[in-house]
Protein backbone atom coordinates (compact mmCIF):
# COMPACT_ATOMS: atom_id res chain seq x y z
CA UNK A 1 0.00 0.00 0.00
CA UNK A 2 1.44 3.36 -0.97
CA UNK A 3 1.14 6.21 1.48
CA UNK A 4 -0.20 9.68 0.78
CA UNK A 5 2.75 12.01 1.25
CA UNK A 6 1.85 15.29 2.89
CA UNK A 7 3.52 18.51 3.88
CA UNK A 8 2.43 21.04 6.47
CA UNK A 9 2.84 24.76 5.98
CA UNK A 10 2.77 26.48 9.36
CA UNK A 11 3.45 24.95 12.74
CA UNK A 12 1.05 26.72 15.08
CA UNK A 13 -1.94 25.03 16.73
CA UNK A 14 -3.39 23.77 13.45
CA UNK A 15 -0.06 22.53 12.12
CA UNK A 16 0.67 20.66 15.35
CA UNK A 17 -2.84 19.18 15.22
CA UNK A 18 -2.29 17.94 11.66
CA UNK A 19 1.03 16.42 12.72
CA UNK A 20 -0.72 14.58 15.58
CA UNK A 21 -3.44 13.32 13.22
CA UNK A 22 -0.85 11.93 10.82
CA UNK A 23 0.50 9.69 13.61
CA UNK A 24 -2.94 8.06 13.83
CA UNK A 25 -3.14 7.26 10.12
CA UNK A 26 -0.70 4.63 8.85
CA UNK A 27 -1.56 5.41 5.22
CA UNK A 28 -0.18 8.97 5.49
CA UNK A 29 3.46 10.00 5.55
CA UNK A 30 4.50 13.44 6.77
CA UNK A 31 7.37 14.45 4.50
CA UNK A 32 8.14 17.94 5.78
CA UNK A 33 6.94 20.83 7.90
CA UNK A 34 7.50 24.24 6.31
CA UNK A 35 8.00 27.31 8.46
CA UNK A 36 8.97 30.98 8.33
CA UNK A 37 10.91 30.55 11.59
CA UNK A 38 14.46 29.22 11.67
CA UNK A 39 13.90 25.42 11.28
CA UNK A 40 16.23 24.57 14.16
CA UNK A 41 13.95 26.45 16.57
CA UNK A 42 10.96 24.14 15.99
CA UNK A 43 10.54 21.15 18.28
CA UNK A 44 8.38 18.81 16.22
CA UNK A 45 6.85 15.57 17.49
CA UNK A 46 7.51 13.57 14.33
CA UNK A 47 10.52 12.56 12.29
CA UNK A 48 9.55 14.95 9.48
CA UNK A 49 12.08 17.38 8.08
CA UNK A 50 11.63 21.01 9.09
CA UNK A 51 12.24 23.30 6.14
CA UNK A 52 12.03 27.01 5.39
CA UNK A 53 8.78 27.87 3.62
CA UNK A 54 10.81 29.53 0.85
CA UNK A 55 12.15 26.07 -0.10
CA UNK A 56 8.72 24.43 -0.46
CA UNK A 57 8.75 24.41 -4.27
CA UNK A 58 11.72 22.01 -4.19
CA UNK A 59 9.35 19.41 -2.71
CA UNK A 60 6.71 19.53 -5.45
CA UNK A 61 7.59 16.02 -6.64
CA UNK A 62 7.76 14.44 -3.18
CA UNK A 63 4.52 15.76 -1.62
CA UNK A 64 1.06 14.66 -2.78
CA UNK A 65 -0.95 17.09 -0.64
CA UNK A 66 0.13 20.26 1.15
CA UNK A 67 -1.91 21.16 4.22
CA UNK A 68 -1.96 24.95 4.66
CA UNK A 69 -2.16 25.75 8.37
CA UNK A 70 -1.81 29.53 8.33
CA UNK A 71 -4.32 32.11 9.43
CA UNK A 72 -7.20 33.30 7.27
CA UNK A 73 -6.60 36.99 7.88
CA UNK A 74 -3.08 37.30 6.49
CA UNK A 75 -1.46 33.96 5.62
CA UNK A 76 -3.96 32.03 3.51
CA UNK A 77 -4.97 34.83 1.12
CA UNK A 78 -1.36 34.81 -0.10
CA UNK A 79 -0.40 31.19 0.51
CA UNK A 80 -3.54 29.52 -0.89
CA UNK A 81 -3.16 30.69 -4.49
CA UNK A 82 0.64 30.45 -4.37
CA UNK A 83 0.82 26.86 -3.19
CA UNK A 84 -2.17 25.69 -5.27
CA UNK A 85 0.13 26.45 -8.20
CA UNK A 86 2.65 23.87 -6.93
CA UNK A 87 0.73 21.27 -4.90
CA UNK A 88 -2.68 19.77 -4.29
CA UNK A 89 -3.75 21.77 -1.23
CA UNK A 90 -6.20 21.67 1.67
CA UNK A 91 -6.81 24.68 3.92
CA UNK A 92 -9.20 26.02 6.53
CA UNK A 93 -9.86 29.52 5.18
CA UNK A 94 -12.75 30.83 7.28
CA UNK A 95 -13.32 34.50 6.50
CA UNK A 96 -16.92 33.91 5.38
CA UNK A 97 -17.42 37.13 3.44
CA UNK A 98 -14.24 36.55 1.41
CA UNK A 99 -14.70 32.86 0.56
CA UNK A 100 -16.00 33.49 -3.01
CA UNK A 101 -13.04 35.78 -3.78
CA UNK A 102 -10.57 33.37 -2.17
CA UNK A 103 -12.12 30.42 -4.04
CA UNK A 104 -11.66 32.21 -7.37
CA UNK A 105 -7.96 32.90 -6.71
CA UNK A 106 -7.15 29.39 -5.50
CA UNK A 107 -9.20 27.82 -8.30
CA UNK A 108 -7.46 29.88 -10.98
CA UNK A 109 -4.03 28.86 -9.69
CA UNK A 110 -4.97 25.19 -9.25
CA UNK A 111 -6.52 24.94 -12.72
CA UNK A 112 -3.48 26.55 -14.35
CA UNK A 113 -1.15 24.05 -12.63
CA UNK A 114 -3.32 20.95 -13.00
CA UNK A 115 -3.66 20.69 -9.21
CA UNK A 116 -6.62 20.55 -6.82
CA UNK A 117 -7.22 23.12 -4.09
CA UNK A 118 -9.73 22.29 -1.37
CA UNK A 119 -10.61 25.34 0.71
CA UNK A 120 -12.48 26.11 3.94
CA UNK A 121 -12.15 22.64 5.43
CA UNK A 122 -12.30 23.32 9.12
CA UNK A 123 -14.51 24.01 12.04
CA UNK A 124 -16.63 26.67 10.39
CA UNK A 125 -17.17 26.63 7.58
CA UNK A 126 -16.77 22.93 7.73
CA UNK A 127 -17.93 20.87 10.66
CA UNK A 128 -20.33 23.51 12.01
CA UNK A 129 -21.95 23.84 8.59
CA UNK A 130 -22.32 20.08 8.15
CA UNK A 131 -23.77 19.66 11.64
CA UNK A 132 -26.32 22.44 11.02
CA UNK A 133 -27.35 20.78 7.74
CA UNK A 134 -27.67 17.31 9.30
CA UNK A 135 -29.53 18.68 12.32
CA UNK A 136 -31.93 20.53 10.03
CA UNK A 137 -32.67 17.30 8.18
CA UNK A 138 -33.30 15.33 11.37
CA UNK A 139 -35.05 18.10 13.34
CA UNK A 140 -36.84 20.12 10.65
CA UNK A 141 -38.69 22.31 13.16
CA UNK A 142 -35.63 23.17 15.23
CA UNK A 143 -33.90 26.50 15.73
CA UNK A 144 -30.34 27.02 14.64
CA UNK A 145 -28.31 29.54 16.70
CA UNK A 146 -25.18 31.08 15.24
CA UNK A 147 -22.64 33.46 16.75
CA UNK A 148 -21.69 35.39 13.62
CA UNK A 149 -23.44 37.42 11.02
CA UNK A 150 -25.77 40.36 11.10
CA UNK A 151 -27.58 40.70 14.40
CA UNK A 152 -26.48 37.33 15.78
CA UNK A 153 -30.05 36.15 15.84
CA UNK A 154 -31.37 32.60 15.58
CA UNK A 155 -32.17 31.27 12.14
CA UNK A 156 -35.11 28.93 11.93
CA UNK A 157 -35.37 26.19 9.37
CA UNK A 158 -37.92 23.66 8.29
CA UNK A 159 -41.66 24.06 8.59
CA UNK A 160 -43.16 27.22 10.00
CA UNK A 161 -45.55 26.08 12.77
CA UNK A 162 -47.57 29.33 12.32
CA UNK A 163 -48.57 28.54 8.71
Amino acid sequence: MSKTRIGIIGYGNIGRGVEAAVKQNPDIELVAIFTRRPPETLEVKSQAKVVMISDAERYSDSIDVMILCGGSATDLPEQGPKFAGMFNTVDSFDTHARIPEYFDKVNESALASGKTGIISVGWDPGLFSMLRMISGAVLPEGVDYTFWGKGRKPRTFGCDPQS
